[in-house]
């Protein structure tokens, strides 16, 4: 038997509002596919599904944590932060 689940869909505007950004921004977002939405309707309005947006910023989250990583390996390599030694 088939789970009934509802689905949230968001607006570009509450997604620009939660994102802090300008709607043109999300409307890049979206058409790029770096975010993932749908168009709705015969204007093809633009909707985001909720899980979509959270999941777009923990990837987010983990490729600024990824970038934090890289940065302190990369530094750990300079004579001058490892106390002289070459790690």
């Amino acid at each position: 038997m088939s789970e009934n689940v509802i689905r949230q869909f968001l607006s570009p505007d509450v997604v620009a509002e939660v994102l802090s950004v300008t709607v043109d921004e999300v409307y890049a977002l979206l058409e790029s596919g770096e975010l993932l939405g749908l168009r709705i309707g015969q204007r093809g309005s633009w909707r985001v599904e909720a899980s979509h947006l959270d999941q777009y910023i923990a990837d987010g989250y983990e490729l600024a944590a990824r970038a934090a990583r890289w940065n302190q390996a990369e530094m750990a390599n300079i004579p001058e932060l490892a106390d002289g030694r070459i790690i």
